[in-house]
């Protein structure tokens, strides 16, 4: 086998072994039911002018920003910058979130919208930082774009099976952002 064989069939093998996660992860129980529950719960109501409409807001308030820009908007956040935590914790986008939480019947334990820049635009619960691009909650989906959907692993959160289901978001078939649900998976059996 010639050196150039060998670096093909190394390349392949990587290649198997990079998705070998993403295989696994689609197979684990609670995706297929996870993935039902907001395909048919949930995304209709994604592309409500509420949700939609402050989306296309942020992403115009950000467009400009440099990435230490928002690293300091970040930090701010973490530092509980209250002004900055209100502005997007009371505003309609949140309240509409809430309203949607409160009629999931305890299936949804959190969600939060984020643009394309990755930044927090509303959301249920408070999150332990503005700044999701970073994480594979918007990588997997709004970097990815229209129809995109990632479940993550089941975490154990007090006493609940908890699931983050990130869905890209889009107006026009271009994605504009993602949101992010906290699923209780036992309320889908």
């Amino acid at each position: 086998m010639t050196i150039r064989n060998r670096l093909a069939v190394l390349a392949a093998a990587a290649s198997i072994l990079a998705i070998a996660p993403a295989v696994a992860q689609d197979e684990a129980p609670h995706v297929k039911s996870a993935t039902a529950y907001v395909q048919k719960n949930i995304e209709p109501w994604l592309s409500d002018p509420v949700v939609v409409t402050a989306i296309v807001e942020s992403n115009k308030k950000h467009k400009k920003l440099m990435q230490e820009e928002i690293t300091a908007l970040d930090k701010a956040w973490v530092a509980k910058d209250q002004a900055l935590i209100d502005g997007i914790r009371k505003n309609k986008l949140s309240e509409f979130l809430i309203k949607k939480k409160e009629a999931s019947g305890g299936v949804i334990t959190e969600a939060f919208v984020m643009d394309n820049r990755g930044l927090n635009v509303g959301q249920t619960d408070g999150t332990s930082d503005l700044w999701q691009a970073d994480e594979a909650k918007w990588q997997k989906t709004y970097a990815v774009g229209p129809g995109a959907i990632f479940v993550d692993k089941v975490e154990e959160e007090d006493g609940k099976k908890i699931a983050q289901v990130s869905v890209a978001i889009s107006d026009k078939d271009v994605a504009i952002g993602a949101v992010t649900f906290g699923i209780d998976v036992d309320k889908l059996k």
